[in-house]
């Protein structure tokens, strides 16, 4: 399914709904492991949550999106932040210890972007270039594989004879696996793509080397870069900004997610039930502004609370 399409598709309605628990009462361990795009909001949500809850212990694993199913599954982790949704088999695994699969509740808006050094003169970029960038197998169409800039549009006399050097995630990443899946066609990646485990350290390369290229996340656009409007076919580009991300015009924009454990038909344990309560309320989504994505509507929000408040 298309990312635009999993925030109208991924609740069922509610039939009875839970009020939520008084965090100052709440004592006990929490453990997220996941996202490391989500790695920042999941600390200044914990901060929150402890002044809220003091009495709660709040553990923060930021270690790739990949990580999540499986802590999860092994009941290692309470909460499972992912920058993509779970695939298929890790849906699989856990159901089949649990007997239902686990809730995945949006809690940010995001998009993956295509960053250049802010002294590149690219400001766009088609998709099938990208793919050729990137993929040793070039499933979007393209037929040339670029080795310099001049052969995606970098005509400058200083510019065109420059080599691409090519910048990503790994492939613990959810980030890695959104751009395998959005970009490449579901394509392979080139061997001499250079990893980074997170993607400030991805845009803090590009910003270092002006012949590079690198994908991030949208909340990572820092000073030294600048990134790229993407077109799709004969359509015209588009630039990832709020605006074309929420309408999803944008073609890369995407959920951010947490999952948890929620048997149906059951209440979710307090302590997850609280904290998602804190991360849907007004304050928790100032703080996603505050990092850098863009908030749930007020409609997505009453959605995510029917979800985790469902009996």
């Amino acid at each position: 399914m298309h990312p635009r399409l999993l925030l109208l598709s991924l609740f069922m309605p509610a039939v009875v709904l839970a009020t939520a628990p008084s965090p100052e009462m709440l004592t006990g361990n929490l453990s997220s492991v996941g996202s490391d795009t989500l790695g920042t909001l999941m600390m200044l949500w914990s901060e929150d949550f402890s002044t809220l809850a003091p009495g709660v212990n709040l553990q923060v694993q930021a270690s790739g999106s990949s990580t999540a199913p499986t802590a999860l599954a092994a009941g290692a982790a309470q909460l499972g932040p992912m920058s993509r949704p779970m695939q298929a088999e890790e849906r699989q695994t856990f159901q089949a210890r649990y007997g239902y699969a686990p809730l995945a509740v949006p809690v940010a808006l995001d998009a993956l972007v295509v960053v250049v050094n802010q002294r590149n003169p690219l400001t766009q970029i088609d998709a099938r270039q990208l793919d050729s960038i990137f993929s040793v197998t070039r499933l979007c169409g393209a037929t040339q594989v670029p080795a310099r800039w001049g052969d995606v549009g970098g005509k400058q006399t200083d510019w065109a004879l420059r080599p691409i050097q090519r910048y990503g995630r790994n492939s613990a990443s959810g980030t890695w696996g959104f751009f395998k899946q959005q970009a490449l066609c579901n394509g392979d990646f080139r061997a001499d793509v250079a990893e980074f485990p997170g993607s400030a350290a991805v845009v803090q390369a590009v910003a270092a080397n002006p012949r590079s290229i690198g994908y991030a996340s949208f909340g990572f656009h820092l000073s030294g870069v600048k990134m790229l409007s993407v077109a799709e076919g004969q359509g015209r580009a588009v630039a990832p900004d709020a605006d074309s991300i929420r309408s999803g015009r944008y073609p890369w924009a995407r959920p951010l997610f947490i999952y948890v454990n929620k048997p149906p038909g059951k209440p979710l344990p307090p302590l997850v039930n609280a904290f998602l309560h804190q991360v849907l309320s007004p304050q928790g989504q100032q703080r996603v502004s505050e990092a850098g994505y863009l908030p749930l509507s007020a409609a997505q929000r009453e959605q995510a609370l029917a979800a985790i408040d469902a009996r």
